[in-house]
């Protein structure tokens, strides 16, 4: 009995988990590709390890010749065959067991070699086998290296990779740090399974909130939409399938505890938690909360598009630092936001602009253009139709030439209006 391969054998199917026949399999096949170092004669050689006692032997193919050379280590002679197999024939192929006395050093050292290589294989199908269902889960690991702006993540039995595109720009980290990340891919590549996952992906944070928030968990309260700026601010907006809980405040919690844990998790990373209406008007003045609007309508002319109106003092509210909470608002709705001051609140210059801004914005008219329409008083597309050609010559001092493509301009940008 083999007992030093025997208890190498027992501890590594005891301590890895791999199967005892996997790590056989693999030192019989490692000790075949040796076994010409080793002085094994014969083309085809088969190492077999006996499965209880782990002894090894080797065998070679012969065939049976009537007058075959002693020393051919592909032949057997006739009479020596029938020694092994009683109705053996010439031509027949007999399997034929060799002495392996010099397997020694070199064969150990295959059989610890190919044991470590097996071992690892299967270690890794196991993480593959683990992790290749769990994209769209949150890990936690530790940060273990750093590859340039890439972090390393250890992930229990895993390691999981932070690309620098998938990380929050304003968070710095140390080797040691705690981090939870979202599971965008795992990659069964030759050197082992690769976990790729994100911090600034927003299912990150629905999936923090579907964590957190037992009432989405459990479906009576619904994300609708999520739009997100890593690392400053995210809105989301839910919908309560239960007309007795109220979604805002479900998400909320008691004295705000349940998004202050989110917050913490993303390293205080604003959250405006937005109620979901059918009705587009509602939902983009909850949205744009918390400033307070005096009108919203949708555009006639133009899919997707919601003019805001609101007082002054509002304005740089619902812009927010750097066109933000508007910014935010549009995706998250999926509509374009222009935002205005109420007329009220214009001045005189302040129209004028508008209104040369809106003009010049039509195929056709030139900046140049619109400005001398304006000053001519020709304000909208609507004022323009309403003359005549002729008139906007005289009232612009442009070319007959140039009045003409304008008004054919705007004629054909506003089909449902009726001409002079």
């Amino acid at each position: 009995m083999n007992n030093e391969l025997s208890a190498i054998l027992n501890h590594m199917e005891k301590e890895r988990g791999v199967d005892r026949e996997i790590l056989i399999q693999a030192v019989e096949e490692a000790l075949q590709s040796v076994s010409h170092r080793v002085g094994i004669p014969g083309k085809e050689i088969r190492i077999g390890i006996d499965r209880t006692t782990c002894d090894i032997k080797a065998y070679v193919k012969k065939e049976v010749r009537p007058d075959a050379n002693p020393r051919d280590a592909d032949a057997i002679a006739l009479a020596a065959a029938r020694r092994i197999k009683a109705d053996a024939e010439p031509g027949d192929i007999l399997e034929v067991e060799v002495v392996t006395k010099n397997f020694g050093r070199i064969a150990a050292q295959a059989a610890k070699q190919a044991i470590v290589q097996k071992i690892r294989q299967a270690e890794r199908s196991k993480v593959f086998e683990e992790y290749k269902d769990r994209v769209g889960d949150i890990v936690s690991g530790s940060v273990k290296q750093f590859n340039r702006s890439d972090i390393l993540l250890d992930i229990s039995r895993a390691e999981a990779l932070l690309p620098a595109n998938e990380r929050v720009p304003t968070e710095e980290y140390q080797v040691g740090d705690r981090v939870r990340a979202y599971v965008l891919d795992v990659q069964n590549n030759t050197t082992g399974p690769a976990l790729i996952v994100s911090r600034n992906h927003p299912d990150f944070v629905k999936k923090l909130f579907q964590l957190e928030v037992s009432e989405i968990a459990d479906g009576v309260v619904e994300i609708m939409g999520l739009a997100r700026e890593a690392g400053f601010r995210t809105k989301i907006a839910v919908k309560s399938n239960n007309e007795k809980v109220d979604p805002v405040g479900a998400c909320v919690g008691m004295r705000g505890m349940r998004v202050k844990n989110i917050v913490r998790e993303l390293s205080g990373e604003k959250i405006d938690i937005v109620r979901w209406s059918e009705d587009v008007a509602t939902y983009a003045a909850n949205a744009l909360s918390p400033a307070k609007l005096s009108k919203i309508w949708a555009d006639e002319r133009a899919s997707n598009l919601l003019h805001v109106e609101c007082d002054a003092d509002q304005l740089s509210l619902a812009i927010g630092k750097r066109g933000q909470n508007v910014r935010l608002s549009a995706r998250l709705l999926g509509w374009k936001i222009d935002i205005q001051k109420t007329e009220e609140d214009t001045t005189f210059e302040e129209k004028v602009a508008r209104a040369i801004n809106n003009l010049s914005a039509l195929d056709g008219i030139s900046r140049n253009q619109a400005d001398a329409l304006v000053k001519a008083g020709f304000l909208s597309p609507e004022g323009i139709l309403a003359a005549e050609a002729a008139d906007l010559v005289d009232a612009t001092g442009l070319p007959e030439e140039e009045c003409r493509a304008i008004y054919e301009a705007v004629a054909t940008q506003q089909p449902d209006m009726d001409g002079p």
